[in-house]
């Protein structure tokens, strides 16, 4: 059980009046008794810290308004996924209330790898730009870094990934990872860094008497959607960021959100489940398909025609992305079954696979086989571009960065529960024994305490319209406050079918009539389709969550199997 505490769960109800589920599913999360109400209601009020916290931030405002003040030439150079494309349409559509375009460059994922390089900036030199601003990168770009600062080019950046030892030579920098910071900041993502130095960047403007500072509001909706996608803990400030963001991006003020959600076939008011399973993917896909700028041109486009352009564009590479992920996902699980069941990570490796997809294959990985995993495709030169998922209590971001300190990697970093990397493919077995030998430990400890947290117990014939309210009420859901997970004892499976994709529909009924449907997504992938399907299958107990589920008119609450064992 998430919470064991009975008379925690007592008080949260007397206390604060609260039914029992609603105190059950809040004390699980680890509230304490007088933030039961920030908690439900959380509000930039309540949240916002004195951006000036962060280190660099005051120096970055000036910088940046200075430029624009000037009518210099500004471009943004953003990473390739959902949290560099929204910081980077965070910050072009703030440079428009001043009347300035800053321009946009995203390297292209597979020719040009992660981050910023010596060539790309000297081709933004060359192009005349006087700042340039990179977001979610560059933090740990010594040497390109140190390249622009010959050209004399001023780069500002602006990022929340892991960082150690000097700091980087850039005009400021802005990254509540950098260990002189003590703003307690360090679990945004960089879409929520961004909105904090535009916060600055407003306090500035106004202290310099400046008009038309654009109500920041405007963009929140962006700030939720670059946090939900690149999965950082829903707490403090980034939870009072998804809340409020999700209600403006639902207002249906962004053009490109509105073309992409019109195009996937989807409507507001959007949810955690929207930005992370419907808009994320296909922003996203740009990025690993040869499309890097499409996601951010998206998102910070005023033109209708232009957002729809995109749109399509994405939807189209987002099914060739999920046909090459299936294909992919298939040979890394034969590939995984290979290794040594002692194997404390699951590090598989293979000539030419797509380095857009190889996050989305690692973490399938990691659910199948509750182990930290990495996955690496081999380009035709011999290089290997891997891309990881950890589990809680396993840092892998750290474990790849002191493998590129011991000379293994070419390039590598990330943060603890994410990390990517770029290795010689004769150095790959190296890599496997070093990273081994690096995680043994923290990997079997945190395997022994490896399990699923149940929120509640709960009958099929209790579930109602009132249960689905208080599962609203306790989110946004993501990192560090996940979607509750409902159990349910001793039930027959009524019915099975196989569907498009892997997955399975079903339907479950406990001993005196209750039955609840829902489906078990990628069943095939995850082992659980054999019980399902068959027909002399035992009488369960499942694990699952809830979610409304609306068609023709009606809305009834689907399960979404998480697991379940012989009762």
């Amino acid at each position: 059980m998430r919470c064991e505490d009975e008379a925690l769960v007592t008080s949260f109800e007397q206390t604060h009046a609260l039914d029992n589920l609603t105190a059950r599913l809040i004390a699980g999360r680890k509230v304490v008794l007088e933030d039961v109400e920030p908690f439900i209601n959380p509000t930039l009020r309540g949240t916002m810290p004195d951006p000036s916290s962060m280190q660099g931030v005051d120096a970055a405002a000036v910088i940046i308004l200075d430029a624009v003040q000037a009518k210099k030439k500004i471009t943004i150079f953003a990473d390739y996924d959902v949290d560099g494309g929204s910081s980077a349409a965070q910050l072009i559509k703030w440079g428009r209330a001043f009347d300035v375009e800053m321009g946009l460059y995203v390297p292209d994922r597979i020719k040009e790898g992660y981050g910023p390089s010596i060539e790309a900036f000297e081709a933004l030199k060359a192009e005349g730009n006087d700042l340039v601003i990179t977001v979610d990168c560059g933090a740990a770009a010594r040497e390109p870094l140190e390249s622009a600062k010959n050209l004399d080019l001023p780069i500002v950046v602006i990022d929340h990934h892991l960082m150690h030892g000097e700091l980087p030579p850039c005009a400021a920098l802005v990254n509540p990872n950098r260990e002189d910071d003590s703003s307690g900041l360090g679990h945004l993502a960089a879409a929520g860094v961004t909105f904090m130095v535009l916060v600055a960047l407003n306090r500035e403007a106004k202290r310099r008497g400046l008009e038309n500072t654009p109500n920041l509001l405007d963009f929140i909706g962006l700030t939720a959607l670059g946090t939900l996608c690149d999965v950082v803990p829903l707490t403090g400030l980034n939870r009072a960021l998804v809340s409020q963001g999700l209600k403006v991006l639902s207002q249906g003020g962004n053009v490109g959100i509105n073309a992409l959600a019109d195009v996937a076939g989807t409507n507001p008011p959007y949810t955690t489940y929207h930005c992370g399973f419907i808009l994320g993917p296909r922003i996203n896909a740009g990025g690993r398909i040869g499309k890097a700028n499409m996601g951010a041109e998206l998102m910070s486009t005023e033109n209708s025609q232009l957002a729809y352009a995109h749109a399509a564009e994405l939807d189209r590479v987002n099914t060739e992305r999920k046909a090459l992920q299936d294909q992919m996902i298939n040979e890394a699980i034969d590939e995984a079954a290979k290794l040594s069941a002692d194997s404390p990570v699951i590090i598989v490796k293979m000539e030419g696979w797509h380095p857009g997809v190889i996050g989305i294959v690692a973490g399938r990985l990691k659910d199948r086989f509750d182990k930290p995993a990495i996955v690496i495709g081999i380009n035709d030169d011999g290089i290997g571009k891997g891309s990881g998922r950890s589990m809680p209590g396993v840092n892998l971001g750290q474990a790849i960065t002191a493998a590129k300190d011991a000379g293994i990697l070419i390039n590598g970093g990330g943060h603890a529960m994410a990390g990517g990397l770029t290795v010689d493919a004769s150095k790959i077995d190296t890599l496997i024994l070093f990273l081994n030998s690096q995680l043994m430990d923290d990997v079997e400890a945190a395997r022994k305490t490896l399990s699923i947290k149940v929120d509640a117990l709960i009958a099929p014939g209790a579930i109602s319209q009132a249960t689905m309210d208080v599962v609203d009420l306790v989110g946004p859901y993501g990192a560090g406050n996940p979607q509750p997970v409902f159990a349910f004892s001793d039930l027959r499976i009524a019915y099975a079918e196989r569907v498009k994709g892997g997955h399975v529909r079903c339907a479950f009924e406990d001993g005196v009539g209750g039955r609840i449907s829902g489906i078990c997504f990628q069943a095939d992938q995850n082992g659980l389709a054999e019980v399902l399907l068959d027909p002399n299958a035992p009488r369960v107990h499942v694990t699952g969550r809830l979610k409304v589920n609306s068609w023709q008119g009606r809305q009834s609450v689907d399960l979404q199997l998480v697991d379940l064992s012989p009762a």
